[in-house]
C-alpha cells in the first residue's frame, strides 16, 4: 500500500445480476453511516488492501452522488442495459483495516435476504483501480496477504498433522487452517506469531453476529464450532512449543470456532498453570466475553497476561440487546476489567466498529466513562461484521445528533486518552 489518493472522484459501483461488477461514471461513489448518505473525503480513501474481497449485495439498489449537485441518488437500472436488474457492491477489507463508511445501498424489503456476516466498506472505481473509504489501522502484517505461502502451508500443516495425530486439537485447528483459511491458525502451522486455543463449544450468550452459530434459516455461520473440549495436555502441546519457538509469540484462549472460553475456565487454569511450569516465553492472553469476573481472578492468579474483551457498545442496554447475555450484565463486564487491572495486567477491547453508530455522539460519552472507570490499555478497532441494517434494528439504533465520523471520533479518543493504545490485533507484551 503506498498511501496515495485518488486523481478524481471515485466512480460508482454496481454489480449486474450474474454477479459481474462494473463502474458508472455518471455517479459518484457514496457511503453510508448507519443510514446518513455522504461523499467520502478525499482522505477517506485507500486503495482496496491486497486479500480484500468484493461482494455483490443481492435486493440492494446502489447510491451515489450526483457529481453537479452532490445529492444522493439511486441506480436502479444498469445503466449500459437499461430494464437490466442490478446490485450494490461492497468490500470485506483485509485485517487491519478498519472501515470509515459502509457501502452505500437502497434495501428491498420484500426480495434482500439477510446478508452473510462480513463487513460491507463502501468502495468505489478510480485511476485503474479500486479505493475503499477505510484506514490501516495496524501497522502489523502477520495477517497479510503476502505473508501466506499457500504450498508451503499445506505441506507444513499436513505434515504437522500427521505427527500429532493423537491431538484433536491439533486436528481442529488443521481443518480451520485448511477449509476456513483462519489467520491464527494458518499463522500456527508456519511457527510464528498468534496461535489459537480454542478450548470451549458452549457459551452463555446468544450474540446476534456469533460467527459460529447462527439459527436455523438465519445467515450462515462462517465456520464450525469446535464440538469437544481439549484436555490441558493438548492445549500445552499446541502452546508450549509455540511459545518457545515463535516470534513475538502470543497464545489466545477464546475463538471464532468456539463458544464463551470463560466457561472452561477450570481447564484454562490448569492449563495456563502447566504451560507456564515449562515456558516464561511469550504471552498467554483470553478473548472473551468477560461475562464471568470471579473466573477471570482466577485465571489472572495463574498467569494469564492479557484480555480481549469484546464489545459492541459501552451502553448497557445496547449491549444487552447485541450479546443477548444468559446470566451476565455488562457491569460484570466491566468488573472482569477491573479485576485484570487489579493485577496489573493488559486489559485490550474489542471494540466493533459501524460508521454512524460507534461514532454516535452518546456512544462515545459512553465509551469514554468506561474508559475514564476502568482504564483499559489498548482498542482493537475491528469492523463489525453482520448485516448493517440488521443491527441498527438489534439495538435499536435511533441518531438525534449526526455522528462524529470515524475518522474525527479516533483523534477525539486519542486526545482525551493520551495513555491508550489502538490497533487491530493482541499485542505481544513479552
Amino acid at each position: 500500500m503506498t498511501g496515495a489518493r485518488p486523481t478524481s472522484v471515485p466512480a460508482l459501483l454496481f454489480a449486474t445480476s450474474t454477479g459481474e461488477i462494473l463502474d458508472y461514471a455518471g455517479l459518484s461513489m457514496a457511503g453510508s453511516a448507519a443510514g446518513r448518505i455522504r461523499a467520502p473525503e478525499p482522505e477517506d480513501l485507500i486503495e482496496l488492501p491486497p486479500g480484500s474481497e468484493l461482494f455483490a449485495l443481492p435486493g440492494r439498489l446502489p447510491i451515489g452522488i450526483e457529481p453537479e449537485s452532490g445529492d444522493a441518488a439511486l441506480l436502479d437500472t444498469n445503466p449500459y442495459q437499461p430494464g437490466e436488474p442490478i446490485q450494490a457492491v461492497a468490500a470485506f477489507m483485509a485485517p487491519a483495516h478498519t472501515a470509515i463508511l459502509s457501502a452505500a445501498y437502497q434495501t428491498d424489503g420484500a426480495n434482500a435476504p439477510l446478508l452473510p456476516l462480513f463487513a460491507y466498506t463502501a468502495v468505489g472505481w478510480a485511476d485503474g483501480t479500486f479505493w475503499v473509504a477505510g484506514f490501516r489501522s495496524d501497522a502489523d502484517r502477520r495477517q497479510d496477504a503476502d505473508q501466506f505461502n499457500q504450498r508451503l502451508l499445506n505441506r507444513r500443516t499436513r505434515a504437522h498433522l500427521h505427527r500429532h495425530r493423537n491431538n484433536r486439537l491439533i486436528q481442529h485447528l488443521g481443518t480451520c487452517c485448511l477449509t476456513y483459511g483462519c489467520p491464527a491458525a494458518r499463522n500456527y502451522f508456519l511457527g510464528r506469531w498468534e496461535a489459537p486455543l480454542p478450548c470451549s463449544p458452549i457459551c452463555n450468550a446468544a450474540c446476534a453476529g456469533c460467527i459460529s452459530l447462527q439459527p436455523s434459516g438465519c445467515c450462515p455461520s462462517t465456520q464450525d464450532r469446535i464440538t469437544f473440549v481439549p484436555t490441558e495436555k493438548e492445549i500445552a502441546e499446541v502452546a508450549v512449543p509455540h511459545l518457545k519457538t515463535a516470534p513475538r509469540p502470543v497464545v489466545s484462549f477464546g475463538q471464532g470456532c468456539e463458544g464463551e472460553p470463560l466457561l472452561q475456565a477450570g481447564l484454562i487454569e490448569k492449563s495456563i498453570r502447566l504451560i507456564r511450569s515449562r515456558t516464561d516465553r511469550g504471552t498467554i492472553n483470553l478473548n472473551t466475553n468477560g461475562s464471568l469476573p470471579d473466573a477471570v481472578e482466577r485465571l489472572a492468579r495463574a498467569g494469564l497476561d492479557s484480555i480481549r474483551i469484546s464489545l459492541n457498545s459501552a451502553q448497557a442496554e445496547r449491549h444487552r440487546l447485541y450479546y443477548r447475555p444468559k446470566g451476565f450484565t455488562l457491569a460484570d463486564v466491566c468488573r472482569s476489567m477491573a479485576v485484570m487491572k487489579r493485577y496489573g495486567r493488559h486489559v485490550s477491547l474489542n471494540y466493533f466498529i459501524l460508521p454512524g453508530c460507534t461514532d454516535d455522539p452518546d456512544e462515545f460519552a459512553a465509551l469514554s466513562a468506561l474508559i475514564t472507570e476502568y482504564r483499559p490499555d489498548f482498542i482493537q478497532l475491528r469492523n463489525l461484521n453482520m448485516d448493517p441494517e440488521y443491527y441498527l434494528r438489534v439495538i435499536g439504533h435511533r441518531a438525534d445528533t449526526p455522528p462524529l465520523g470515524i475518522r474525527n471520533w479516533l483523534g477525539q479518543l486519542k486526545e482525551k486518552f493520551p495513555e491508550l493504545g489502538f490497533g487491530y490485533y493482541n499485542p505481544p507484551l513479552r
